[in-house]
């Protein structure tokens, strides 16, 4: 299947990889050039400028657009549509705020383009783990996308398949799911966000729990020099608590038990507030993913073990680098 590509980022990169490793005609673009030659030397298809891309495209087109959310992609989605036609279908597989989701389907009605919403987790690993994937969009769309889908995603893997499911949708086995309608995609997608800061602030807030033992306040016969390299390596190995962020924090941690690297100072990238604001919206109690997002805030002013982890965490799994620190971390 033919698929233009618009954002050659970590992800957006990897994402037209797997595709052309999987036997799919990816156009790519991007606004500065080197991503382009280097996947165009891979064998990909390179355009000009988004005009190019679009007239490489044999109609119906489908064109998936990967940039930070905000104004780059609402532009982006506005241009796009311009060039398109009748029949295309046009996807954000960023981190989109649904809400802005739903007013653009409405807008690319009008034109009877359809748009298509992905919340797309995998990070810097998707190339080679898959990517899972939560959509939103009518189920012609889905349906017609489905073999680029069914390319990125993980598939079933070594996983054990869930008890009474035979008679259930297949896809979200293969690690995607039609969520529902324009936005749902980029609404479980936020969730998802949301519930994974609360699960690395846990590890964070245990993993400073099991460092501060050596206090020299508490007494002598109280203090444990505790190896939190192995206690992450071990935990991954049949432990209810096992997790890929688990395995993300033993690897930071098998690299420098110090985490000396990393400052502490925890950036969100946005999903976590709109969790939040979800759960008021909703009347929702939040309070493990609220008491999270507030958690990073707090980290910019003062930095623990802790948020070091979480930092060391989203650089594993994202390459989320940290921005300069305002104070040196704490010891």
């Amino acid at each position: 299947m033919q698929l233009g590509v618009v954002g050659l980022g970590r992800m957006g990169s990897n994402i037209a990889r797997r595709l052309h490793r999987a036997g799919h005609h990816c156009v790519i673009y991007n606004r500065t050039p080197k991503p382009v030659a280097e996947l165009a030397a891979e064998g990909l298809a390179p355009a000009t400028d988004l005009a190019d891309l679009v007239r490489k495209l044999d109609a119906p087109r489908a064109a998936w657009i990967m940039l930070p959310a905000g104004a780059i992609t609402e532009g982006m989605i506005d241009a796009m549509s311009e060039l398109l036609s009748a029949g295309d279908i046009l996807i954000d597989g960023g981190n989109t705020f649904y809400k802005d989701d739903i007013r653009r389907a409405k807008a690319m009605e009008t034109k009877n383009i359809a748009y298509v919403d992905v919340g797309t987790s995998g990070g810097i690993w998707g190339l080679e783990r898959g990517y899972c994937m939560m959509i939103g969009g009518s189920k012609a769309a889905v349906d017609r996308l489905d073999p680029i889908f069914n390319a990125l995603a993980p598939g079933l893997g070594a996983i054990a398949r869930t008890p009474g499911r035979d008679a259930r949708d297949p896809r979200p086995e293969h690690g995607y799911i039609h969520a529902g309608p324009a936005g749902a995609g980029h609404f479980v997608k936020m969730i998802h966000n949301g519930i994974e800061y609360g699960l690395m602030q846990a590890y964070a807030e245990g993993f400073g729990i099991l460092r501060g033992k050596a206090d020299a306040r508490l007494p002598d016969t109280e203090r444990f020099t505790l190896d939190l390299a192995d206690i992450a390596e071990v935990w991954r190995r049949g432990s209810v608590i096992s997790s890929w962020l688990l395995d993300l924090g033993a690897m930071a941690l098998a690299d420098d038990s110090t985490l000396a690297n990393f400052t502490g100072a925890v950036e969100d990238s946005g999903e976590g507030r709109w969790t939040v604001d979800a759960a008021v919206e909703e009347a929702v109690p939040a309070n493990v993913l609220a008491a999270s997002l507030f958690a990073r805030f707090r980290s910019r002013e003062e930095h623990t073990f802790g948020d070091r982890l979480l930092s060391a965490m989203r650089f594993k799994f994202g390459g989320h680098v940290e921005h300069p620190a305002k104070h040196p971390p704490a010891k």
